[in-house]
């Protein structure tokens, strides 16, 4: 590392990547909590509907909004660059670019809700009263989608920074005050489901509020309001291609993900809540995983930025140690505490011996799922979408192949086997296709 890069990185220390890494851990805890007490709450009300509306609705909006998640990975990965270059003013006006896409999206939804929430019915249809109440529900929430997409580019930009304390503050505040309003507004007043919406409204745009002044180092200079920097055309295009790579190759995430629900469904309902019951532990994986992915991000786009291949390789290094220990560390956990947390979820014995038996599944795939989580953070933090986009496309043809190929002899195994095979693909290709980030980042490497 040159002594230039090294002054602008700081030092590649553990200390640094547990500092980034356990905010976003506990950050993310606080995410199914809200969950839990939006359920809770409206299953005061002594009625099946309410809890179906609630449920249905946040659905269709997470499912909505989970499209716009790249602009958390897009903003984190270019403000990292930017901040290891030394460029403070890219800094924000990157995400003056991201609120502006941000603004875009939320009025655009506002404006299209009608035709969106009858898609969303038409494709997951629910009884009369379910499907009034829901109505009500979106009908309310919708007005805080320019608030809550734009808090994507909020933490991404926090992220680059490394401020991911600021960013577990901001997941308090928000799901705090969520949680509150919820208890006054339905317990307290009875406003019932829209007591529920108009809660999470508050808290949404409170958050962003919160947000921005998290933030407010982005807009300490003139950058923000910088109209020939924000829409420079290379700039622009730049951004856009980054964007459009992080979008597609999630939406094939997510069908992937979904098309593994789907098919279980199909299995029947033993295995169906089975597969459920099992899910949770591969999401709290995910959660924990997602701490030591952010920190590479962050510290793989600073090296980046200040033209450091030997920060970037560190950087890797460190975090995928911290993810690996973690990985194993959970896999030993759902080994000797799983079916404990098998029979606490599930009460039905035929669901518990089920889980059970396709445990093995979920220990296999917590370590051999890493590569792909941290390959994944590397490749944002040096902005290779075009490879991520690429591999998760082979991964998810390979995925329908083994789908076809093992599910008829094996069944609910070969279903396990497959979306095995799908992230063990993710992680083999990224990892295959690094020399060729590396040369694209900095050129061919000094010994060749």
């Amino acid at each position: 590392m040159t002594e230039t890069a090294a002054r602008i990185i700081g030092p590649l220390t553990h200390r640094r990547v547990l500092r980034i890494a356990v905010p976003i851990v506990l950050a993310n805890i606080t995410v199914p909590i809200l969950g839990l007490v939006d359920t809770a709450v409206v299953g005061q009300m002594g009625a099946a509907a309410p809890i179906g509306a609630v449920g249905l609705g946040a659905v269709i909006l997470s499912t909505v909004y989970w499209v716009f998640g790249f602009l958390r990975m897009g903003t984190s990965g270019l403000v990292a660059q930017a901040r290891g270059a030394g460029d403070a003013a890219e800094t924000g006006a990157i995400l003056s670019r991201a609120l502006l896409i941000a603004a875009a999206a939320g009025l655009t939804m506002i404006a299209l809700q009608g035709p969106l929430v009858w898609a969303a019915f038409a494709v997951a249809p629910a009884s009369p009263e379910v499907e009034t109440l829901a109505r009500d529900y979106l009908t309310l929430r919708i007005w805080g989608a320019p608030a809550t997409i734009a808090l994507y580019a909020l933490t991404g930009w926090l992220i680059a920074t490394e401020a991911t304390r600021a960013v577990l503050a901001l997941q308090l505040w928000i799901n705090g005050l969520n949680i509150a309003l919820d208890l006054w507004f339905v317990l307290g007043l009875g406003w019932g489901v829209e007591g529920v919406a108009i809660a999470t409204l508050i808290a949404e745009w409170s958050g962003l509020a919160l947000g921005l002044w998290l933030c407010r180092a982005a807009f300490a200079g003139r950058q923000w309001r910088d109209g020939a920097r924000i829409f420079d055309r290379a700039r622009l295009a730049r951004m856009l291609r980054v964007n459009t790579d992080i979008m597609l190759r999630s939406v094939v995430l997510q069908l992937s993900f979904t098309a593994f629900l789907f098919i279980g469904a199909g299995m029947g309902d033993t295995a169906l809540a089975a597969n459920q019951v099992l899910l949770q532990f591969l999401a709290v994986v995910a959660h924990a995983l997602d701490g030591f992915a952010f920190a590479a991000e962050a510290l793989v786009g600073q090296a980046v930025g200040a033209r450091s291949r030997q920060a970037m390789r560190r950087a890797g290094a460190l975090t995928s140690r911290w993810g690996l220990g973690s990985a194993v560390a959970l896999a030993l956990g759902f080994w000797t505490l799983g079916p404990a947390a098998i029979d606490i979820m599930a009460r039905d014995p035929a669901v518990q011996e089920a889980a059970r038996l396709y445990l093995p599944w979920v220990l296999a795939a917590t370590v051999i799922s890493l590569a792909a989580y941290m390959l994944d953070g590397i490749y944002i933090g040096a902005t290779g979408t075009r490879a991520m986009r690429n591999t998760v496309f082979a991964s998810a043809a390979l995925y329908a192949l083994c789908l076809w190929a093992l599910i008829p002899p094996f069944g609910n195994h070969g279903l396990w086997a497959a979306l095995l095979v799908f992230n063990t693909a993710r992680g083999v290709l990224l990892a295959a296709l690094y020399p060729a980030l590396e040369r694209q980042t900095f050129g061919p490497t000094p010994s060749s």
